[in-house]
């Protein structure tokens, strides 16, 4: 597995995200409500395993490709969110 990097949910992502997970991540995002104490907005974390992109939310959300490239949101169940 290899770093890529991170940014908070909200910003920009970074021009070392794929093109093709921009739309699924923006959805997920659209979904967040920050906290009404101010807590700071989830990161997201860029990785790389075998080649495919893997973003991951704090929260347990995971955004990566299938073998047909296609963009696809999952919970990681090692967090309670599957």
């Amino acid at each position: 597995m290899q770093l890529g990097t991170r940014w908070t949910a909200g910003s920009p992502a970074p021009s070392s995200v794929p093109p093709a997970l921009h739309i699924q991540i923006a959805a997920v995002e659209a979904t967040l409500v920050a906290d009404s104490l101010g807590q700071p907005m989830p990161r997201w974390t860029l990785t790389w395993l075998e080649g495919r992109p893997i973003v991951e939310l704090d929260t347990g959300v995971i955004v990566t490709l299938d073998h047909d490239g296609e963009a696809v949101v999952r919970h990681d169940e090692a967090d309670g969110f599957g």
